[in-house]
């Protein structure tokens, strides 16, 4: 079954990917089995998106139940979970108002649409730049893919949209000179993701949040990765005391179902009308009841502290290993990044053998991603994996 499934990928699936060599069957918490009946650690939680795990069960409840309800209607007509999604993100967050659709970079691509259209209402036309900063990853369709500054990502599809410049990532004078009264939006991650997992600094955001101010420029926060709790916080931008003017979310959002937002205030959402953006599937009532579970269970109090002290417990078991290959260990809550002297992907392929599944950040990085709803127990026995595979590498 394995070898059919993996034949049949290779001949009728787009190779865009470099799949790991098994088949994913099931899973049950914070571990996958394979169709060979392995078992393995997730440490990479399909890339921050499985904040509940897998097979949660008041999930699947909530997304049988509206299913059986009703599947699909299209934004022409009103339906009681999206409306109630958009209430809760709201409450919960800066915004006044929330778009949705269906992933991360149609999100950012929402948001490069309605700074342009903010911009040219209050302002004019003219002011239509946008900057973001070295080491972003914002999507791969051409908006957002233009503000991604990624060589490899960029080179293959030139020319992309222009009008985009890229500061240093935490370089306070470099971005306020790039940003000036042509610029209509900054965009920044509170924390990189693939960018090697390196949060802001305070003063940095701050420093962003002062100049778009001066220049009238909207501030827009991508918490794609970090966001819905990822960090310790509900939302990253909390530990920063900084707001922005927009924030794109996705990922843990749809706890494994396909969603995005931008979230944006009435000043902003104030320029937009009628037709001026829109998307068929976004704010299905389906994957809005999953999403209503996931936010409820992750907005909690002691939710939160618990995944800011697991991630606490993990950053202190991977320093313990104390490796000659370790270089350095940082994050905030459970997104965390091990930055390495040698090449991760023979670590990432020998994490399968051992029973363990981690992604990188880079060649020298690897990006720790669990589910939050890990055990301290979990925790040990992957860095207990970890430090074997360093071991076997150094050996």
């Amino acid at each position: 079954m394995a070898g059919s499934t993996v034949e049949k990928t290779a001949q009728y699936v787009l190779n865009t990917y470099a799949r790991a060599p098994f088949v994913l069957e099931r899973g049950q918490g914070a571990t996958l089995t394979d169709a060979d009946g392995k078992t393995y650690l997730d440490f990479a939680a399909g890339i921050s998106v499985n904040a509940l795990g897998h097979a949660d069960a008041e999930l699947i409840a909530a997304v049988s139940e509206q299913m059986a309800l009703l599947g699909h209607v299209c934004n022409l007509y009103h339906s009681a979970p999206h409306a109630d999604l958009a209430e809760m993100l709201c409450e919960s967050s800066f915004a006044d108002k929330v778009y949705f659709c269906n992933s991360g970079t149609e999100a950012v691509e929402a948001a490069i649409k309605f700074a342009r259209k903010h911009a040219r209402e209050t302002f004019g036309p003219g002011k239509t730049d946008l900057v973001a900063f070295g080491g972003s990853f914002h999507g791969r369709t051409a908006g957002a893919l233009a503000l991604t500054a990624r060589e490899k990502y960029q080179a293959p599809f030139r020319p992309l949209m222009p009008g985009v410049t890229f500061a240093p990532f935490n370089d306070s004078a470099a971005a306020e000179k790039l940003i000036g009264p042509g610029t209509c939006a900054v965009f920044v991650e509170p924390v990189q993701g693939e960018g090697g997992i390196h949060a802001a600094t305070p003063e940095f955001l701050a420093t962003l949040r002062q100049a778009c101010d001066r220049h009238g420029a909207l501030l827009v926060f991508d918490e794609i990765q970090c966001g819905v709790g990822r960090t310790g916080r509900l939302w990253a931008y909390e530990h920063f005391e900084v707001q922005p003017d927009m924030m794109t979310l996705a990922k843990a959002l749809g706890g494994g179902l396909p969603i995005g937002a931008t979230l944006l205030t009435d000043h902003v959402a104030g320029s937009l009308a009628p037709g001026d953006h829109g998307s068929t599937f976004a704010g299905g009532p389906v994957v809005c009841r999953a999403a209503q579970v996931v936010l409820r269970r992750v907005n909690d109090p002691a939710f939160l502290a618990r995944v800011l002290a697991l991630g606490a417990r993990l950053v202190e078991r991977l320093r313990d290993l104390r490796s000659p290959h370790v270089r350095e260990v940082r994050g905030l809550g459970l997104m965390i990044g091990v930055e390495l002297d040698i090449e991760v992907a023979p670590l990432i392929k020998a994490g399968y053998a051992h029973g363990v599944i981690m992604i990188n950040a880079g060649p020298k990085v690897l990006r720790l991603l669990p589910p939050l709803i890990i055990e301290e127990a979990h925790i040990d026995q992957f860095a207990e994996v970890l430090g074997t595979i360093l071991h076997e590498v150094a050996r």
